[in-house]
């Protein structure tokens, strides 16, 4: 685990750096994966010397890999199996099976072309990783928000709008796709380009909203338990609402809720 560990914590570490760039994210995915591939077809032989040497070191009894397994639940049952194909195969195996699937999950070849056609609008280096043609497919991710004509369009647009940023001193030094889209505003490019500026929306809201949506099904598990399920839709949303934006609720004192429904309607029944 030591070792399966290691490939990852370099890439998670990777990932949750601030200044991390997209497409030398989706390259470390890439790299990540083909280490654990390759470690799973030759790494056994090169573990098991460390496990034998470590074994040594500490007068610990090594399995002979070449014997018969035992299972140890069913002493008198013939598994008619080795002890290497027993730790191979249904353990080391099955490990890296598991860590190679669930990085397959999150980061599926869909979304990591998302990611890189997405890393085409960086303007970072004076637009260094600008590729027309990625943009385009990024549009055409998006049918709902590109029509047929917008498509058109756009592939004019974007030629204008690169020759034009890179002549623009006001876009340099910039260092990611929020500062370009605060930027265009200021210059009010936004409206000269208008299918261009959508895009670098578009590229904006889909991170924040895979991750607010992940982050509210995690909180439903907290708010409706196996013990409090019986809860109406009203109820759960007002509490989940409550629990996701909790750190922005946590700056409202009692006192302020108090005023807040005294001045509703008063309590108190005239007689």
């Amino acid at each position: 685990m030591k070792r399966i560990l290691g490939f990852t914590n370099t890439l998670c570490e990777a990932l949750q750096r601030k200044d991390q760039d997209i497409l030398n994210a989706c390259e470390l995915v890439k790299s990540t994966k083909k280490d654990l591939q390759d470690f799973r077809l030759e790494g056994f032989d090169s573990l098991l010397e460390d496990v034998t040497s470590f074994c040594d070191q500490h007068d610990i009894e090594v399995v002979k890999m070449e014997d018969e397994y035992v299972d140890t639940r069913s002493r008198r049952r013939k598994t008619n199996i080795t002890n290497r194909h027993h730790y191979v195969v249904n353990n080391f195996n099955t490990v890296l099976d598991m860590q190679i699937q669930e990085l397959g999950n999150r980061f599926s070849e869909v979304t990591t072309n998302l990611l890189m056609c997405m890393s085409s609008l960086s303007p970072r280096d004076n637009f260094r990783a600008f590729n027309k043609l990625k943009l385009l497919n990024l549009a055409v991710m998006y049918p709902y928000d590109f029509n047929f004509d917008e498509k058109d369009k756009l592939i004019y647009e974007l030629g204008y709008y690169i020759a034009n940023v890179k002549e623009d001193t006001h876009f340099d030094n910039l260092n990611g796709v929020s500062d370009l889209a605060q930027r265009m505003v200021e210059t009010r490019k936004n409206i000269d380009y208008p299918l261009v500026y959508r895009l670098i929306k578009l590229s904006l809201l889909l991170p924040v909203a895979t991750a607010s949506v992940e982050r509210s099904f995690s909180s439903m598990k907290h708010v409706k338990t196996e013990l409090r399920n019986r809860m109406g839709d009203g109820y759960m949303n007002d509490c989940c609402l409550c629990y996701i934006e909790k750190e922005f609720f946590q700056q409202v004192s009692i006192e302020d809720v108090m005023q807040r429904f005294q001045t509703m309607k008063t309590r108190r029944q005239q007689l």
